[in-house]
C-alpha cells in the first residue's frame, strides 16, 4: 500500500462498518499500518471459571472511525482482506455519501467514549429526545471540554455525544455546575 497520500488531501474521520465483531482485527491491521483509529470500548463484568472479571470490550460492535485521506482509505478498503464498508448517510439530492465526522464531534466523542467508563450508556443513533436539550460545553472532570446535548437519562443529568446517524454515548452524571451552555 503506498503510504504517501495526495498532497492537497486532508484527513477525515470515517465511520466504518465491519462485520462479524472483526472491529478488532481491523483496528490491529491499523495500528500495524500506522493509520489513526479509535473502537468505543468500556469494561464490562462477565463470568469466567465461576468469578467475575472485568474485559475491555467494543462497546458498539462492527463500528470503527478511521481517521485518513480519502485517497488512502479508497486504497485501503479495496486492498484489505477484513470486510469493511462506510456507513452511509442519504444526501438531499438523493446520492448516498460516507459519513465523515467532523474533527470537534469526533474529539468530543473521543472525550467521553475514550475513558472506558462502564456507566457510560450507548444510544441508538436515531434521533430522539435528547435533540431538544440544550447544547452543552463540559468545564471539568474526566469528560472536560467534551460537547453535547444536556438531557435525563435513567433519572440522571448526563451530556449526549452523538456522531449523527452512526452513534451517541451518554456520560456518567454531570453536576450542571460543569456545564456551560452554548449558543
Amino acid at each position: 500500500m503506498d503510504e504517501t497520500p495526495n498532497s492537497n488531501e486532508q484527513a477525515v474521520w470515517y465511520a466504518i462498518r465491519v462485520t462479524y465483531n472483526r472491529e478488532m482485527k481491523v483496528k490491529c491491521e491499523l495500528d500495524v499500518l500506522g493509520i489513526r483509529n479509535f473502537v468505543p470500548m468500556q469494561y464490562k463484568a462477565q463470568e469466567r471459571n465461576g468469578r467475575l472479571v472485568k474485559r475491555l470490550v467494543p462497546s458498539v460492535h462492527n463500528l470503527i472511525f478511521i481517521y485518513i485521506e480519502p485517497s488512502r482509505m479508497w486504497q485501503y478498503k479495496s486492498t484489505t482482506a477484513l470486510p469493511i464498508r462506510y456507513i452511509m448517510r442519504r444526501e438531499p439530492d438523493g446520492r448516498r455519501k460516507p459519513i465523515i465526522v467532523p474533527q470537534q464531534q469526533m474529539d468530543s466523542f473521543i472525550a467521553v467514549a475514550g475513558t472506558y467508563d462502564e456507566q457510560l450508556i450507548y444510544l441508538n443513533p436515531d434521533p430522539g429526545d435528547f435533540n431538544q436539550g440544550d447544547r452543552v460545553r463540559i468545564l471539568g472532570g474526566p469528560f472536560e471540554g467534551a460537547e453535547g446535548v444536556f438531557v435525563r437519562v435513567k433519572g440522571d443529568r448526563r451530556v449526549v455525544v452523538s456522531i449523527e446517524g452512526v452513534v451517541a454515548v451518554a456520560t456518567t452524571f454531570i453536576h450542571p455546575s460543569l456545564l456551560e451552555k452554548i449558543e
